[in-house]
């Protein structure tokens, strides 16, 4: 799950983690009176959407006064937002953080994440902030400084010390630093966050060390054990298909291509997609249904992959263990009665009760086509789409 920066700045605020004054704005007049409300000098209007990259599609602008402040919150509230990590048709702007300026000296790159090399948990740190930490690590990877720790025991304060140093911290800063280091590490542990990064982290001209922006993604998985932050969830800025999945607990992943899938099982769901992109296809999304799915939850799966309009074909994939194919058959013929079939769809089944699920869906008075085993579900799924 992720949050707003706004957000994400509450949250590290908690653990001691030093950053500017501001607040969220939802209207252009009231990003206004912040910035008055700020002093009336200079001042920054940020997009609030769920992507990086925000600068460099026009979604951060600086103001000298309220009035530069309004004029940028006119421009950028409302917009398509276009960044690398929107995709081209972007996300738009329905709120603004207005946050006080800083006379910046030097920017870095700081984030708490797991080190899925050495599957430890480390803080990260580059001199080279405000930029994309990709670019930085393919290009110049000596330049990130890692510090692992046991999350029990926390990042150490030498540890702390020593990655501030090793990123270029000002000697007079780095006890500063070091401090701010520790509360994004305890940040990670304690929300039980995937990420926690600032990016840039900066040091100012007169002896600060700020996070200048914060991003926040959780573990979904531990979010019973917080619900507050469960409630800082903003749905117009999640995937309407990948919500409604959540609601039935069913794995779903909104892809690219054209060809839906309904697997049960994450390794089958994987081998589906690959062997649809080795017979030439595109898959649509990834669906896990899981092993013991009830057919109120194959209904929906079923419904939620053909509300995509993208999707040109469907294949259904199942191998039955613990789930039964005559489940997976009655939950595919409730779905398609109610949502009137309109695209081609492969079925696939083996295992518990094959028989019985291949007898249900054969009199269904459903146009399905059957498939022997996976090449056959996968050649017939993308002759389907081309119209053959």
């Amino acid at each position: 799950m992720k949050i707003h920066e706004h957000q994400a700045k509450d949250i590290l605020r908690n653990y001691g983690v030093p950053l500017l004054n501001g607040k969220v704005a939802y209207t252009v007049d009231e990003a206004v009176q912040i910035a008055k409300d700020l002093g009336g000098s200079l001042c920054v209007v940020k997009a609030q959407i769920h992507a990086g990259g925000r600068g460099k599609g026009g979604g951060v602008k600086l103001a000298k006064n309220a009035q530069e402040a309004r004029a940028a919150a006119e421009k950028i509230l409302g917009m398509q937002l276009i960044t690398p990590q929107t995709g081209p048709e972007g996300k738009k702007v329905q709120r603004l953080f207005v946050e006080e300026g800083c006379p910046i000296d030097h920017e870095y790159y700081l984030a708490a994440v797991l080190d899925r090399e050495t599957s430890q948990v480390c803080v990260m740190g580059s001199g080279a902030g405000g930029m994309d930490i990709e670019e930085v690590a393919a290009k110049h990877p000596e330049q990130i400084i890692k510090e692992f720790f046991h999350p029990h025991e926390g990042l150490q304060g030498f540890q702390a010390r020593r990655l501030a140093q090793g990123i270029g911290i000002p000697a007079g800063l780095i006890t500063k630093a070091a401090a701010l280091i520790q509360g994004v590490a305890r940040a990670f542990v304690e929300e039980d966050a995937s990420l926690v990064e600032i990016n840039p982290l900066v040091t100012t001209k007169d002896g600060r060390v700020v996070a200048l922006d914060a991003k926040i993604s959780f573990d979904d998985n531990a979010l019973y054990r917080h619900k507050a932050t469960e409630a800082l969830r903003d749905l117009s800025e999640e995937v309407p298909e990948e919500t409604e999945a959540k609601k039935y607990d069913l794995s779903y992943i909104k892809l690219d291509g054209n060809i839906g899938c309904m697997v049960n099982g994450a390794g089958l769901a994987m081998a589906t997609m690959d062997i649809i992109k080795l017979h030439g296809g595109e898959p649509a999304n990834f669906l896990d249904v899981g092993g013991g799915a009830t057919q109120e939850r194959v209904t929906a799966a079923f419904k939620i992959i053909l509300r995509d309009p993208s999707v040109k074909a469907v294949l259904i994939n199942i191998f039955g263990g613990i789930m039964k194919c005559d489940v997976i058959a009655n939950g595919v013929i409730a779905a398609a009665k109610e949502l009137s079939l309109k695209v081609p769809v492969v079925v696939r089944l083996e295992g518990t009760n094959v028989e019985k699920g291949r007898e249900i869906l054969a009199k269904s008075g459903l146009k399905l086509i059957p498939a022997t085993d996976m090449t056959d579900a996968a050649t017939k799924v993308v002759k389907a789409v081309k119209g053959a």
